[in-house]
């Protein structure tokens, strides 16, 4: 069974940066599976901000396109989103998966932006 483990989250001002990391684990092929980041703000459903391919092409919604960069590692079965000039809109719990979201969710990390 896959087991995903989201980390990295925290309590940041305007402005700054936090740089999450997500590992996988179980009977998966995660260098060739897409990846992608999604968040869940307060009161509202989950959505997608940033995909992965296995071949390392990028994707971005626009609310985060410039300012959140995803990368891989392979090697660790993990990606990570760069978060950068961060604003209280992107007050999120944060999630990994699969770009179908065909794994488990996991518990997610708290990001909250401050004004």
């Amino acid at each position: 069974q896959v087991q995903l483990v989201e980390s990295g989250g925290g309590l940041v001002q305007t402005g700054g940066s936090l740089r999450l990391s997500c590992a996988a684990s179980g009977s998966i092929s995660f260098s060739r599976t897409d990846m992608a980041w999604y968040r869940r703000p307060p009161g509202k459903q989950r959505e997608f901000i940033a995909r992965i391919t296995s071949g390392g092409f990028t994707l971005y919604d626009r609310s985060v396109k410039g300012r959140f960069t995803i990368s891989r590692d392979n090697a660790k079965n993990a990606v990570n989103l760069q978060m950068n000039s961060l604003k209280p809109e992107d007050t999120a719990v944060y999630y990994c998966n699969a770009v179908d979201a065909a794994w488990p969710w996991g518990q997610g990390t708290q990001v909250t932006v401050s004004s």
